[in-house]
């Protein structure tokens, strides 16, 4: 596995990344304008595994409804996954909550600024921690997120899935030769943007790429081959039904799920097994079956298996007040109504069910 060894190679890989930076780079970004710690690392958590494009609106309403990060510490959990709905991997969420908690307790609302006291922190990994560091505290730290790793992969031709602890210990060993000790806020960004501008996982445009002259993958041909693909398997399928309980006035009922598991803390609508029956749920829970109507199946899709949803509507004669004496349920829809963190699919179906009737 080829590294870079030589000190002047190590300092020419920055040098030209940087001066790339200065005339081509990306400095209009959201998160890029007043750098503070608190807003780099929304910035980072939102930034994983997701767009930019889709993150930008997300940021800014993020930003406007918690603008510190006393005020996210102290915004209910709901209010926190409400801003969150639609972008997936919700712990992400419920991390960033506990973590402004901690850091208004423990730290007096001030980020710590060593890449440890911040690893340990909910949700926060190295990569992260040295983002925070390196952008917002301007003290030489690695990183490596997605873009890194590809941009690394390819120029040193690290094989291998960046999942296996080897092929990581390799790029991470890369990264931190090649991270410089000047203008490193400016260095981090640039290496990020290189990997979400040029060296895309597909199609890079190595015509224009700073450090391709000695790029080992773009001299082979092969920069498909890096870095190496997760190896593929089967997802299972996983079955369940969401009754999609309608009461007069298009007031629909929601659940809260637990804390922990899948959409952990969100609002779905109440979940049956395949088996059970939507009438006798209804029956003991209002004295009322409704009028039951199922759905097309729906499919939703996480990371490890796929999520088969029967949507069953059921349209019920009059609002249950006993349901208001459970603080996990509530009617969506109806002017009292709070502001909640919904799951994707649940988020779907409500814009099918509150859609205009012609």
């Amino acid at each position: 596995m080829a590294g870079l060894k030589a000190a002047a190679g190590n300092k020419a890989f920055a040098t030209r990344l940087l001066n790339w930076f200065d005339k081509h780079g990306r400095k209009d970004l959201p998160w890029q304008q007043d750098i503070s710690p608190y807003r780099v690392w929304v910035s980072e958590i939102m930034l994983q595994q997701t767009q930019v494009n889709t993150v930008i609106p997300y940021y800014l309403a993020f930003l406007k409804a918690f603008p510190s990060v006393t005020r996210l510490a102290r915004a209910p959990a709901d209010q926190v996954l409400h801003h969150w709905t639609g972008l997936g991997y919700y712990a992400r969420a419920r991390n960033l909550h506990k973590t402004a908690q901690i850091i208004t307790s423990d730290y007096g609302g001030e980020f710590p600024g060593s890449v440890q006291e911040l690893e340990a922190l909910p949700g926060i990994g190295r990569s992260t921690a040295g983002a925070i560091v390196s952008i917002a505290f301007k003290k030489r730290a690695a990183i490596l997120d997605g873009n890194v790793k590809r941009v690394l992969a390819r120029h040193q031709t690290i094989g291998g899935w960046p999942g296996d602890a080897a092929t990581l210990k390799a790029l991470w060993d890369v990264s931190e030769t090649v991270t410089p000790t000047q203008r490193i806020a400016a260095y981090t960004q640039a290496i990020m943007d290189l990997g979400a501008t040029l060296c895309t996982r597909s199609k890079p445009d190595c015509a224009n790429c700073p450090v391709a002259a000695d790029c080992q993958a773009y001299a082979a041909g092969a920069q498909s081959e890096y870095p190496g693909k997760k190896p593929k398997k089967a997802l299972p399928v996983k079955t369940t039904q969401m009754l999609m309980i309608e009461a007069p006035g298009q007031q629909i009922l929601l659940e809260q799920r637990p804390a922990n598991g899948i959409w952990g803390g969100l609002w779905s609508f109440p979940e049956l097994s395949e088996a059970q029956a939507a009438e006798d749920y209804c029956l003991s829970r209002f004295g009322d079956q409704g009028k039951i109507t199922p759905w097309p199946t729906l499919r939703h899709t996480f990371s490890h298996y796929h999520l088969d949803i029967q949507p069953v509507h059921v349209l019920l004669p009059k609002e249950s007040s006993t349901i208001m004496e459970d603080n996990r349920l509530l009617w969506y829809n109806s002017p009292s109504a709070p502001e909640v963190g919904l799951a994707a699919p649940v988020k779907k179906l409500l814009g099918r069910l509150l859609k205009p009737q012609p």
